[in-house]
């Protein structure tokens, strides 16, 4: 410490006569000036410790305690804004107050550090009326209302998505395939939730797009748990699920979420696994199926640099410049020559052909050219099967209908059938007449879901769809909730008989289906990579903040 003191009369002395001032002046003014990078010290290596960080507030002229003295508050960044406020608003007499960071107020039901507040931090304190108060509650129950809106569009959009089969030749569907366009045969339930799983990732990846992250990460949750309800051999088949789990972090990340610290950890290794399984230690299973790796790279970027800040964050700066290489070498790897860019594009292709093409190719231009026009002819083929395939499926399922069978019924006896008609002939036949055999215990069914709290036109609409069984007719319409899609409520035995009554009712019905079917639709991206069409901005940016982190300058 004496030496400090030496050392600070030693600089007052050489810059006093410069700055014009005394000596004493100067040197009390580099005391202080010492004693508060001290305190910084300490308070940045308990908060690496402890998560306990320190922030200045500035508050309101007359609620300062002493005018010239700083006020400060400790506490963890992953707690809500409401009980910062709290507390500020016990320890200083403050009633109604907002507060502010870099011009932008802090939203009280969300945590500190999603919201941009870290270590040292200075956020303003500013009183508000009652009006401004009320009003401040307003917006948030607002934008709270609008998010779960989102959330229930979506859900109800796919759902109906979900629960068409291709029967009517003009009404949108959706179908899983694999990576060569080929159908999967998945069991219905567990196609419903991949369904759904997909399209709040769709959905959730569409908000991205649009910096909108703490939507979007709303919508990845929720497509995480649609995720958790498919099967476990499907998911390690797949890398949607491993490309999900990136995408949340990612949105952790964007929103600087640090008490998402761990659940973050666990999300990567997650991805890391499901990587591994699906393409291959060596990445042999992704090169035997697509030819080539170089668009998948990009996944692997944001894994090992999401891996290296979280690794930073925890104080193991070893492994984040460990992870941090590998990721200097991929980006080396995928960035592009915009010469080449822009004469692939010249050709007519888009700069998403252009850019997932050079990937592929590893930057010959040639081969890119090539590669693009085989798979744009690939695509087209698989076009022109599908709608053969779903030519020769509408021809069948008239066939059936023809012999007085609704098209629902012949859709998936057909399906079961798999597009056998004989067979789906079959099929319809034994329905019927287990359907005639337990049609005298109909209403005595419905009784006793009436009785469960349903209503009567979807416990018909259940009993029907699960050939009478109350087991499952109740099990069906507690995992929807009560409520059915109105496709399959207006698949009734009444429903062939016009009626005057409830035809528009059945309009607005079908509007508002249409609505939502077209609102998820727009989500969908139209190339089947486009989650691997990265222009790396995002990720060039969070490398240069990384090496700025791990250089030995920021460690003082």
């Amino acid at each position: 410490m004496l030496c400090c003191c030496v050392g600070v009369q030693e600089l007052a002395a050489r810059y006093a006569p410069l700055l014009r001032l005394p000596v004493t002046e100067v040197g009390g003014a580099l005391e202080l000036i010492r004693q508060q990078a001290v305190k910084r010290g300490k308070e940045r290596q308990r908060f690496r410790e402890t998560s306990v960080a320190t922030l200045e507030l500035l508050l309101p002229q007359n609620n300062r305690k002493e005018t010239k003295t700083k006020s400060y508050l400790e506490t963890r960044l992953d707690v809500r804004v409401q009980e910062l406020v709290d507390r500020i608003g016990e320890d200083y007499g403050l009633k109604y107050i907002k507060l502010i960071l870099n011009g932008r107020t802090l939203c009280v039901d969300q945590p500190l550090d999603q919201q941009g507040v870290k270590n040292h931090s200075k956020v303003m304190v500013l009183k508000v009326t009652d009006a401004e108060w009320k009003l401040q509650l307003s917006e948030e129950e607002e934008k709270e209302k609008n998010q779960k809106e989102s959330l229930q569009r979506t859900q109800k959009g796919f759902q109906i998505l979900s629960e068409r089969d291709g029967s009517e030749d003009s009404s949108p569907f959706l179908e899983i395939a694999d990576q060569r366009g080929n159908p999967l045969t998945i069991p219905p339930q567990e196609k419903k939730a991949l369904i759904l799983a997909m399209g709040f990732h769709e959905k959730g990846r569409s908000l991205m797009k649009k910096k909108q992250f703490d939507l979007a990460l709303c919508h990845l949750l929720q497509a995480d748990q649609q995720f958790s309800r498919c099967g476990s051999a499907l998911l390690s088949s797949v890398d949607n699920f491993a490309v999900l789990q990136l995408d949340v972090v990612w949105c952790y990340r964007a929103l600087e979420a640090l008490s998402c610290l761990e659940d973050g950890r666990s999300r990567l290794q997650r991805a890391e696994d499901c990587f591994l399984r699906c393409y291959g230690e060596r990445r042999q299973r992704l090169l035997m199926i697509k030819g080539n790796t170089g668009r998948e790279e990009v996944l692997f970027l944001r894994l090992h640099l999401l891996q290296s800040l979280l690794s930073y964050i925890e104080g193991n700066d070893a492994q984040a410049r460990q992870q941090l290489s590998k990721v200097e070498a991929l980006y080396a790897r995928l960035c592009l020559d915009s010469e080449k860019m822009a004469q692939l594009m010249s050709l007519g292709f888009t700069e998403k052909e252009a850019r997932l093409g050079l990937r592929a190719c590893e930057g010959d231009l040639q081969e890119a050219a090539i590669h693009i026009g085989n798979q744009t002819q690939e695509r087209e083929e698989l076009k022109q099967r599908e709608r053969k395939r779903r030519s020769r499926r509408m021809e069948a399922i008239s066939s059936l209908t023809e012999l007085g069978y609704s098209r629902r019924d012949a859709a998936r006896a057909l399906q079961h059938a798999g597009g056998d008609v004989d067979r789906a002939y079959g099929i319809l036949l034994d329905s019927s007449g287990s359907a005639q055999a337990t049609g005298s215990h109909s209403e005595g069914s419905v009784e006793k879901l009436l009785y469960l709290g349903f209503q009567r036109d979807v416990s018909e609409a259940a009993l029907r769809l699960t050939g009478g069984d109350v087991q499952s007719a109740t099990q069906l319409l507690l995992d929807q909730q009560g409520v059915l899609s109105p496709e399959l409520l207006s698949e009734s035995p009444s429903s062939e008989e016009p009626s005057t009554s409830s035809s528009t009712s059945t309009g607005d019905v079908s509007t508002e289906d249409s609505e939502l079917v077209n609102e998820a639709l727009e989500d969908i991206a139209r190339h089947e990579e486009d989650y691997l069409d990265l222009n790396l901005e995002e990720e060039s940016e969070l490398i240069a903040t990384m090496k700025s982190y791990l250089s030995p300058a920021h460690r003082v």
